[in-house]
């Protein structure tokens, strides 16, 4: 189907045509009518096969020619970035396209004026909880990476998103995309929409196992591999002797780093003196983007410097977007990396290379990858416009092990997806934002609710009414909800601000025992507020290792009259006091180095936790003010120093825009103390402190009372 038989606006098929896009893949062609035609939508094709643009299409139809508004749902923040990319291109249309993933306690009213928002599931959910108004305009919901549904954290989140638009809006059209559901017709039933599915990719799948150089299809064809050696850099060197790209999956961030170094002087010898020189270029980049040195980018760096790169948890949104963007501009050759960057993530390569097929878990030990996961990560394989075919392939030992391998994961159906909103989490929260935002009055109510979730779809009454009866008495001993003598169901003050601040019911009640105990006490310090939010389940706690009992024990028999809020299990104290231990140490201006080498954990696991403390932080000093706390004073300074990792002392200069903890140090230690001392000192002095320079030193002044127009006129 040509993209001039769409019934369109002219100009939408105008940029189609400039992004390449003349013809439509069959696919395509089969979603566009039904999408055009106002129809709720669940398209289960291959990555790469074209969904998304039937999103696209039918959300800026509907704005273009209705006045509609969009909201593109996505499972992580890193998709958000590239959906907002993707969209950014239409705004020649006059559409205004706006990306909405950080706070989740504010309705975002200016959001009104944008008919395009990318949203995380999580901030979302949140404007739906803050009763923002524009979102009734909501004509098109697109829901991508639709299988999340079956994922224990994010899928109740947009399982609820779902169900509530349904009955709050029922005339917006919902599009969710997948590229791999095998019961995806329960989905379609479940939305009341059409189902589309298909097999066909625009660059064919070739799926296979590797074993004794030779890679064995499902096809019954057989690929040798001359390069001789062991399986890995076999491969590797095979893929980039064609010129592909080769992604590898392990199982372990540890192992990502280690096979990336391992393959990093092997691959090195294969590449042009052109092909290095840009990835020096590269490699000084990633040194030079990092606030602060740290050995994994450094490593980071000097694997990349060689054609190769990991991609973990471990490091930062800065350096896993410039990995994720010199693999996609073909300059990196190869990525080692942990699952997570098969899901959703736009990052196809040549061949996918799946090393490690079992994981370990803390419950079960060793256990297999499901095999839909597996298959997630082989729809990486094929790139378009430049790969033939794409080929995806896991390493077997031995013949048996082969054949185990190929009836498995090669033959095999992926698993069905379910409803994961039954945990105590997860209905907790719901229940809980259902009451408070008055969805919901009586337990009749809630129980007609939660039957029109994908979990009521699947499950029978007197287990929905056993959960949720549950999950009523909770609230209500926590005074979150008032149920006893009342003619409906009522959200106390305390359970309003719990749902509007996006915490765990449970974790507040954490919160609001630490800080009723702290009234009177004398001895508050950010020790104590931190340990009070690591003994929520909001926080992840790090594990405990063997060394770190006794100096824990020591700790926690030093500091015990910090601790605002005590445990009864005495791992869990000492695994929290740990946890907590992090945010200490960030605040007394540790390096990200030190920090690492300590607690084991990576910059990008340092600044996930900083994220979250400072959230929980802000969330327990709006608990303060609800309950007339006095520590919000307190709590306000010790947000502000997690958010910047600072001692007290540098409060005064972190004010300033430019301005984070290596700079304000560098300009504390020079002797400036406050902005009045900068206002005061000459230009000279203040550009030549460490990391300042010239043009930061004139942004200073300009900031701290110079005159604009005589700024302008220094000369540097």
């Amino acid at each position: 189907m040509n993209v001039d038989e769409l019934q369109i606006d002219r100009r939408i098929i105008q940029i189609l045509k400039e992004q390449g896009i003349e013809e439509l893949y069959p696919p395509q062609a089969e979603a566009l009518p039904h999408a055009l035609n106002k129809e709720n939508l669940v398209m289960a094709i291959p990555t790469a096969a074209g969904k998304t643009l039937v999103a696209y299409v039918a959300m800026l139809n509907s704005i273009l020619r209705e006045g509609g508004k969009a909201l593109y749902i996505v499972p992580l923040r890193a998709l958000a970035n590239e959906k907002l990319e993707e969209l950014k291109e239409f705004e020649k249309l006059g559409i205004r396209v706006k990306m909405s993933i950080g706070d989740l306690d504010s309705s975002d009213q200016h959001l009104e004026k944008y008919d395009i928002i990318v949203a995380t599931s999580e901030k979302a959910d949140s404007l739906l909880r803050h009763r923002t108004s524009w979102l009734s305009k909501i004509t098109v919901l697109v829901a991508d990476e639709i299988h999340m549904i079956n994922d224990p954290e994010r899928g109740p989140t947009l399982e609820v998103i779902l169900s509530r638009f349904k009955q709050l809006n029922p005339n917006v059209q919902i599009i969710a995309l997948s590229a791999t559901i095998k019961n995806g017709k329960e989905l379609a039933d479940w939305l009341n929409a059409t189902y589309i599915t298909s097999d066909w990719r625009p660059v064919p799948l070739k799926k296979g196992v590797y074993l004794d150089d030779k890679i064995y299809f499902s096809d019954n064809s057989k690929l040798e591999i001359n390069q001789k050696g062991d399986a890995i850099p076999s491969l590797v060197l095979d893929s980039i002797g064609s010129g592909g790209q080769t992604l590898i999956f392990v199982n372990t961030r540890r192992s990502a780093e280690s096979l990336s170094e391992a393959l990093a002087p092997i691959v090195r010898n294969k590449l042009d003196k052109k092909n290095l020189r840009e990835l020096e270029k590269i490699a000084k980049d990633i040194i030079d983007i990092q606030t602060e040195p740290t050995t994994i980018g450094n490593r980071l760096s000097k694997c990349v410097a060689c054609g190769v790169a990991f991609h973990n948890a471990s490091l930062t949104n800065e350096l896993r977007n410039t990995v994720e963007k010199n693999f996609k501009n073909g300059k990196i050759k190869c990525i080692t990396a942990t699952p997570t960057l098969a899901a959703g993530i736009n990052m196809p390569a040549r061949r996918v290379i799946i090393r490690d097929l079992y994981r370990f878990d803390t419950n079960f030990g060793r256990i297999p990858l499901p095999i839909l996961e597996v298959h997630q990560m082989m729809g990486r394989a094929g790139r378009p416009k430049y790969d033939k075919y794409g080929e995806a392939l896991a390493i077997a030992k031995n013949a048996e092990e082969c054949d185990a391998i190929t009836e498995h994961y090669i033959y095999g159906e992926p698993e069905e997806i379910y409803s994961k909103l039954a945990t105590e989490p997860a209905l907790r929260m719901h229940i809980l934002s259902s009451i408070a935002m008055g969805f919901v009055k009586s337990e009749e109510d809630i129980i007609k609710f939660i039957e029109q979730t994908f979990y009521g779809y699947h499950a029978d009454t007197y287990t929905l009414e056993t959960r949720i009866e549950s999950t009523l008495e909770f609230l209500e001993k926590t005074e979150l909800i008032n149920l006893e003598g009342q003619s409906e169901i009522t959200a106390t003050e305390f359970g309003k601000r719990v749902s509007d601040l996006y915490i765990d019911p449970l974790s507040a009640e954490i919160l609001k025992e630490a800080l009723l105990n702290s009234k009177g006490r004398s001895h508050i310090t950010p020790f104590s507020f931190f340990h009070a939010i690591c003994l929520t389940p909001d926080v992840d706690k790090l594990y405990l290792r063997k060394n770190d009992y006794d100096w824990l024990e020591k700790k926690y028999a030093e500091r015990e009259k910090e601790i605002l809020q005590d445990n009864e299990d005495y791992e869990w104290m000492l695994a929290s006091i740990k946890t907590a231990s992090v945010f200490e140490d960030w605040i007394e201006e540790k390096s990200e180095e030190e920090i690492s080498q300590k607690y084991d954990i990576g910059p990008g696991d340092i600044r996930n936790k900083i994220e979250i403390a400072t959230w929980l932080l802000y969330s327990m000093r709006e608990l303060a003010v609800l309950f007339k706390v006095p520590c919000t004073k307190e709590l306000s300074k010790t947000i502000v120093r997690i958010e910047n990792g600072i001692k007290e002392e540098l409060l005064p200069l972190i004010k300033l825009k430019n301005i984070g903890r290596v700079r304000a140090r560098a300009l504390f230690d020079k002797g400036f103390r406050t902005p009045a001392d900068m206002e005061k000192a000459d230009l000279k002095t203040l550009e030549e402190t460490p990391n300042i320079g010239k043009k930061l030193a004139k942004n200073i002044k300009m900031q701290v009372g110079v005159d604009t127009e005589q700024a302008k006129l220094w000369d540097f």
